[in-house]
């Protein structure tokens, strides 16, 4: 584990999204790319057992983290399938510049009805988008 503080209790009622496992062909290539290209943090990076490894990579100020595994059949998953994924952010110009800075192959933004979105896939095709909804800006 490392040093990030625990996370807040969980209230009453609610159904909080917090892990999201993404289908890899190479744990070591895929969190190269989370954490070079898209800055992702490093949370996890165990092997609880022979032929498990668990990485869990959390996106820069996200509430919801991603994980990368291999042994463990509820999460065996045809690699390069999860489609659509949003990185949400305030500002989609500078988004994409920063990952584009960091080697990250962005798309152009798109205006889909006053919401921004710019496409991006990682090494093994599974699909992210930044979207930017201007009214959620604070």
């Amino acid at each position: 584990m490392t040093d990030t503080p625990p996370a807040p209790p969980v209230p009453p009622g609610t159904f909080l999204l917090e892990l999201v496992p993404v289908p890899v062909s190479d744990i070591d290539r895929a969190k190269e790319f989370y954490t070079e290209r898209l800055g992702f943090h490093v949370d996890v990076d165990v092997r609880p057992a022979d032929g498990v490894r668990i990485v869990q990579l959390t996106p820069p100020g996200s509430a919801c983290s991603i994980t990368l595994a291999t042994g463990i059949a509820t999460l065996d998953m045809p690699v390069g399938t999860l489609r659509g994924l949003h990185l949400v952010v305030a500002d989609i110009e500078e988004a994409r510049a920063a990952l584009i800075a960091r080697g990250a192959e962005v798309g152009p933004v798109e205006d889909m009805g006053g919401v921004f979105y710019a496409a991006f896939s990682d090494p093994d095709g599974n699909t992210w988008t930044l979207q930017h909804m201007p009214w959620r800006v604070g």
